[in-house]
């Protein structure tokens, strides 16, 4: 039988998109099933590589600083993303978010694979 477990200020990683996580919840931290958690410090400038999720979907919710992304099957569309705002990607979706501003932004994203690692595809890689 599985149990609640707490994960106190999880620790850093580098995502195979470019930018740095902190962990939270996660198969490895909680022996997750079906959901990650993490926190997404971005500093200015910043920008992830193009990708996209095989097979899980994300939802982000920006908690402070503003982001933009490209998202589309050729990154055609830009989206500006401020503190407040959720986001919903769905499996499969190209999409690259950066900060074009002199702030950091703080984000916490969540996904329905306890290894959100494992199903990220680079693009043009």
């Amino acid at each position: 039988m599985k149990s609640c477990k707490v994960i106190r200020g999880g620790e850093g990683f580098l995502g195979k998109q470019g930018l740095n996580y902190f962990a939270g919840i996660s198969a490895e931290s909680a022996n997750a099933d079906a959901i990650c958690m993490h926190l997404l410090v971005m500093p200015p400038g910043a920008s992830a590589k193009p990708h996209y999720h095989e097979s899980h979907e994300t939802a982000i919710y920006m908690l402070e600083g503003v982001t933009e992304f490209l998202h589309g099957p050729n990154l055609e569309f830009k989206d500006r993303v401020e503190a407040g705002d959720y986001v919903y990607i769905p499996a499969g979706v190209p999409h690259q978010p950066y900060n074009p501003t002199d702030k950091p932004a703080r984000a916490i994203i969540a996904r329905t694979d306890p290894n959100e690692q494992e199903s990220v595809v680079l693009l043009g890689s």
